[in-house]
């Protein structure tokens, strides 16, 4: 069974929300790229807050994240649904290696590797591993 993982909220100031959820629900911080996003964690499910760098664009959800075990099952699924299947993520990105979207057109990465650490698809392949 796919598992819910993470949620991407889109903020004018992802500092500011990482520290409310730090101190408001005692969050974690995983991971702050060099691109302002911050990664909270806190033990089960991961909050990624990315900074909002589309003008007019709404802040709010942007896209939650599944863990799934096999990416072809999966697109085969997707497929059945008429959807087109999930596109790969570029291989700079931690936490997900494909990105798709339900028939409403909401979007949603899947991840085999998870989101408990900062993993690119590179280092993946050279086994490398970033804290």
């Amino acid at each position: 069974m796919a598992k819910i993982k993470h949620i991407a909220i889109v903020t004018m100031d992802p500092p500011k929300l990482a520290n409310f959820y730090t101190k408001v629900f005692d969050m974690k911080i995983l991971h702050q790229s060099k691109g302002g996003a911050t990664y909270l964690t806190d033990g089960y499910i991961n909050v990624a807050l990315l900074p909002n760098k589309a003008e007019g664009k709404p802040n709010g959800l942007n896209h939650f994240g599944f863990e799934i075990k096999d990416q072809e099952e999966i697109a085969q699924r997707i497929v059945k649904f008429g959807i087109n299947p999930p596109a790969s993520r570029p291989r700079n990105r931690p936490y997900a290696e494909k990105r798709g979207c339900d028939p409403e057109g909401n979007n949603f990465d899947l991840s085999v590797h998870g989101f408990q650490t900062v993993e690119y698809e590179a280092d993946r392949e050279r086994g490398v591993k970033r804290v």
